[in-house]
């Protein structure tokens, strides 16, 4: 075992937080290196479901310490709330396990409504589908260096003159602008205080504590949120989100040097969703988009919100293995194709004329793609209580392997149920 980062290889919502919790078990630590609470985890455990939006579902294995980075934003409502269900499911949260970095951007009351705000004014085929928790404008406050940390919260003097500062601009924005109602100083600080003081506790260097577990040759595993293609930089921009999401990011977004990432996996569906708006190649309106729905109960975690599907696309995983380096790929949701006769993959697209293995580059060009299909034979069987690849069907076990040569990595890992004990490693 080594050192290893977790990403999602296509539009989130991969089955992130049901991988990370089944590879927890080999690692030491655990850290979320970036995103909100626009990300959810559900992980089932012995038939107990578990959502998750900012603690990593490490936290499900006794002994593990978690760690929230400092390329993390933080809501602490939401933190609090996620430590009280937790908890109230005899869960240990303390912070002896449980560790927040002191450089951590919090997301604050105005963070939520300005985001709200935006969406809410944007013409219908301009929503962009954020999950209006004030993930952006958090991110924004950081880049123009107005931003809360973490750290702030032990210094309530700080605390009140930065949300005074951000408040100014804020204010102007909701009500000169969206025609919202301001937000006093007064109503932040009196919500933020009670949460202060539950939260300054979990606060340490979380770059010291990884740095400390490196040299005593402790396993870490760096937990991404969201997917590849909703990378701020290398996502369907503007459809995307607020962050770097690609496993380079992990580095930055935890405090460590790019040399402790060693092992790099990429989390797909055997087919492909998506939440929100934005270009979709392969989506499904027909009666095969909504068996996948169905049977993969396509329902964001998060957001509440029903998942497009489509067939699995060759090409945006392709790409997410270039912006990677992969070293290994875990395929969940097999089981959800049982059933369905023929089965196809898009290996390539069409794009003004000539046939492209990579998404196009300019903005709004995916819309214009026309994905070119390859055709397998798919199965009835239920595979749902496979071990290993000789329990699969054939025309399971050589749809596996025409994703592996199409894409250039192997699948290690390979899910075909929703609960921890439905994942076999090849």
């Amino acid at each position: 075992m080594s050192n290893m980062v977790i990403i999602g290889a296509q539009w989130g919502d991969e089955g992130k937080g049901k991988i990370v919790d089944l590879l927890s078990a080999q690692s030491d630590y655990i850290v979320r290196f970036q995103g909100g609470n626009n990300a959810g985890h559900t992980v089932i455990v012995n038939g107990e479901e578990y959502i998750l939006h900012l603690i990593p579902s490490g936290i499900l294995h006794k002994g593990k310490v978690c760690l929230i980075g400092n390329g993390v934003v933080l809501d602490p409502a939401v933190f609090c709330q996620e430590l009280d269900a937790l908890a109230s499911k005899g869960v240990d949260v303390s912070p002896a396990f449980l560790k927040i970095s002191r450089k951590t951007h919090l997301i604050m009351p105005y963070h939520r409504a300005l985001d709200q705000a935006r969406e809410g004014a944007r013409m219908e085929e301009e929503k962009i589908g954020t999950t209006g928790r004030g993930i952006g404008p958090a991110y924004e406050d950081k880049i123009t260096r107005i931003g809360v940390r973490a750290s702030d919260l032990e210094d309530l003097e700080l605390l009140r003159r930065k949300v005074e500062i951000a408040l100014a601009e804020k204010n102007a924005l909701l009500t000169g602008l969206y025609n919202c109602a301001p937000i006093c100083p007064d109503a932040v600080m009196e919500e933020l205080i009670p949460l202060a003081r539950r939260l300054t506790p979990y606060l340490a260097d979380v770059s010291s504590v990884l740095q400390q577990a490196c040299l005593e040759g402790k396993n870490v595993m760096f937990e991404g949120a969201q997917g590849t293609h909703l990378d701020i930089d290398h996502g369907t921009y503007p459809f995307v989100t607020s962050s770097n999401t690609i496993a380079g990011n992990a580095a930055a977004g935890a405090g460590v040097g790019p040399r402790e990432l060693e092992k790099i996996i990429g989390i797909v569906k055997a087919y492909t969703t998506r939440v929100g708006g934005g270009p979709f190649p392969t989506q499904l309106d027909c009666a095969i988009g909504r068996h996948l729905q169905t049977q993969g109960a396509e329902i964001g975690a998060t957001t509440k919100r029903v998942r497009r599907c489509g067939w699995f696309d060759a090409v945006l995983v392709r790409e997410a293995v270039r912006l990677n380096s992969l070293t290994e790929l875990a395929l969940t949701k097999l089981d959800v194709l049982s059933g369905l006769e023929e089965l196809k993959i898009c290996v390539a697209y069409k794009y003004r004329g000539v046939e492209i293995q990579y998404p196009p580059q300019a903005e709004a060009a995916l819309a214009e793609v026309e994905p070119v299909y390859e055709s397998l034979p798919g199965w009835s069987e239920d595979i749902t209580r496979a071990k290993n690849m000789t329990d699969l069907p054939v025309n399971a076990r050589a749809y596996i392997s025409r994703i592996e040569e199409l894409v250039g990595v192997k699948a290690g890992l390979i899910s075909v149920g929703p609960d921890r004990s439905q994942t076999f490693t090849r």
